[in-house]
């Protein structure tokens, strides 16, 4: 079974530097053509399920998508990005203000450090994780997954078996990624941004 995992196109809050967690943000004229661009270079899989997360901007960017190839999009909220708890709605440097502490245990790359409010990013490991182990155990033998690089680039340590403590992978908007499941999960390709040629992507995190 393969899986086209595509990262949201860039919004309104990755253009402005502010940490979206799972508040909503919408997609910028950019991050709809680098959706577009993406619905381009999936036509023609023969893939039969669209799972995105619910989060407006996976939504947005998974619809456009839908509608290229004819498919139906199903939400699953395992694969929302990251709560970020406090840190949602503000830039790196109002957070380094308000919260230098938690600001500093973010940056530990501890994995269970929890953002008050908010989770882990082993919490964020073991649901993303399952989500795409959901979708392993469906009927599908071709499935794009539309979601965020965080909880994308979670579900494949998760899968992978990286440990917890260490964060390899960094996508960008629009990017593709492919997975496969043979006698284990494998990372086929990852962060494909040839299809997005010629635009400009933003790639802010959470």
């Amino acid at each position: 079974m393969k899986l086209f995992c595509v990262r949201h196109g860039e919004t309104l809050y990755n253009l402005a530097g502010r940490i979206q967690g799972q508040s909503d943000s919408e997609l910028s004229p950019l991050g709809r053509r680098q959706c577009q661009a993406a619905a381009e270079a999936l036509k023609g899989l023969e893939c039969d399920a669209l799972v995105a997360s619910p989060l407006l901007r996976a939504r947005e960017s998974a619809q456009i998508i839908a509608e290229k190839l004819g498919l139906e999009v199903r939400l699953d909220p395992r694969l929302m990005e990251i709560n970020a708890g406090i840190f949602q709605g503000h830039d790196w440097t109002e957070i380094n203000e308000k919260f230098p502490q938690e600001a500093a245990g973010w940056r530990s790359q501890d994995p269970d450090f929890k953002i008050p409010g908010g989770e882990s990013r082993r919490e964020l490991m073991e649901r993303s994780g399952a989500a795409l182990e959901s979708i392993r155990q469906s009927d599908s033998q071709c499935a794009i997954v539309v979601a965020h690089g965080g909880s994308l680039s979670a579900a494949f340590k998760a899968l992978l078996e990286v440990p917890a403590g260490r964060n390899p992978f960094r996508l960008q908007n629009g990017s593709i990624s492919i997975g496969a499941w043979e006698s284990e999960f494998k990372l086929l390709s990852l962060n494909e941004t040839a299809h997005l040629h010629g635009l400009t992507s933003g790639d802010g995190d959470l």
